[in-house]
């Protein structure tokens, strides 16, 4: 059997640097539902943005901003844990 490699030669794999990995656009496998906000009623708790598996949620800063829909696949998360209900659900073909 041929000796085994010391860890440091080897080459890096497994790994995804996130500037070199394009997301993929979900947002054409929505519900047919799109969240809408309120953005008077919002108190930048950012439990939209740490519950969304889509990463849909957009912010400036440490402000919520607004939802991309190029993202969002209308799961509900956002709506159902915003404490102030400035979150809600309304039809895809809703213009906000």
């Amino acid at each position: 059997m041929p000796p085994l490699n010391d860890w440091r030669t080897l080459e890096p794999g497994g790994t995804s640097v996130p500037a070199a990995v394009q997301q993929p656009h979900t947002g054409g496998w929505r519900t047919g539902l799109k969240p809408a906000v309120d953005l008077t009623m919002c108190v930048d708790c950012l439990l939209c943005w740490l519950h969304c598996p889509d990463s849909a949620v957009r912010l400036a800063g440490t402000a919520f901003e607004g939802f991309d829909y190029d993202y969002c696949k209308g799961c509900e998360i956002c709506a159902e844990v915003c404490p102030t209900d400035a979150i809600t659900m309304v039809p895809e073909e809703t213009p906000l």
